[in-house]
C-alpha cells in the first residue's frame, strides 16, 4: 500500500524538521524526491539522508516567494526528473514552532506582515500555480500544503500575521480542490501542532497536549505519504490535525 514508485514529489522548505521528515519518507516509499530549501546546504544534507538509506534525491534551491524562480524550477524538474506528480508546500518561517518574535498586532507594521506572508502564503500559491498546469493536462495531481493549528484558532501570543498566512493556506487549498477535482487532483492541508526534530528541548510544552508529547517529523510525513498515494483519491479539501489532540475540531 501507498507506493509511490515512478512519481515526482517535490517538497519545499526540506533541508530540516517537517520538510526532511516528509522528503525522507516519501523517498522511502518509492517516489524522486527534489529538496527544496532557501539554504542549499540543508536541502543537499536532506539528499544525502535520502541517497544513503537507497532513495533517489535531487536538491534544488530556490525562494518560493519569487514567482519567476518557482516556475524556472519547476520547469527544470520536467525537464530533468519528469512533471511534479506530487507537490508538498512546506516552506515557511515564523510560528511558535520556530520561536520567533512575538510581538501584538498593533505593534507590527506593514514590512513585518510582509516577511510572514510572503513565504507562508504567497509561497503557496506560488508553487501550486506553477504545477497546476501540468497536473491539469495529466489528469492527475497531489498538491499537500502544511499548515498550522495557528490558523484555526485564536492565539492570545503575538502571531496575529502569521496565523493570517496559515488560515489564507487552509482557505486557498479549499478553493483549489473545488476547482480541480474535475481533473483528478486532490488538495489537501495537513494542520500542525508543534513539531520539533530535537522535542527534548521544549519537553516542558508537552503536558498541554493530550498525546502527552511534542510532535516529531514523522508524525506529519506518514499522513503526507497516505495523500499522496493511490488510495487517497476520493479525499479532497480536507483539513486534517497532526497535533497530539492540543486542537480538537
Amino acid at each position: 500500500m501507498f507506493v509511490l514508485d515512478g512519481k515526482v514529489a517535490l517538497v519545499t522548505g526540506a533541508g530540516q524538521n517537517v520538510g526532511a521528515g516528509i522528503a525522507r519518507t516519501l523517498a522511502a516509499q518509492g517516489a524522486t524526491v527534489i529538496v527544496n530549501d532557501f539554504h542549499l546546504d540543508r536541502a543537499e544534507r536532506t539528499v544525502a539522508a535520502i541517497v544513503e538509506a537507497g532513495g533517489e534525491a535531487r536538491a534544488l534551491r530556490f525562494d518560493v516567494s519569487d514567482f519567476a524562480a518557482v516556475g524556472e524550477a519547476v520547469a527544470d524538474i520536467a525537464s530533468t526528473e519528469g512533471p511534479v506528480d506530487i507537490l508538498v508546500n512546506n516552506a515557511g518561517t515564523g510560528g511558535p514552532e520556530r520561536l520567533m518574535p512575538m510581538e501584538p498586532f498593533a505593534a507590527t507594521s506593514p514590512d513585518d506582515w510582509a516577511t510572514i506572508l510572503a513565504p507562508n502564503l504567497y509561497g503557496v500559491l506560488n508553487c501550486s500555480r506553477a504545477v497546476l498546469g501540468g497536473m491539469i493536462q495529466r489528469q492527475h495531481g497531489r498538491i499537500i500544503t502544511v499548515s498550522s493549528s495557528a490558523g484555526q484558532e485564536g492565539l492570545p501570543i503575538g502571531i496575529a500575521s502569521y496565523s493570517a498566512a496559515k488560515a489564507g493556506q487552509i482557505g486557498f487549498m479549499r478553493s483549489i480542490a473545488a476547482e480541480n477535482a474535475k481533473y483528478g487532483i486532490t488538495c489537501n492541508t495537513i494542520s500542525l501542532g508543534l513539531v520539533l526534530e530535537d522535542a527534548s528541548a521544549l519537553q516542558h510544552y508537552a503536558d498541554a497536549i493530550p498525546l502527552g508529547r511534542v510532535g516529531k517529523p514523522e508524525d506529519p510525513a506518514y499522513l503526507a505519504v497516505y495523500l499522496s498515494s493511490d488510495e487517497a483519491d476520493w479525499i479532497t479539501g480536507q483539513t486534517i490535525g497532526v497535533n497530539g489532540g492540543s486542537l480538537m475540531i
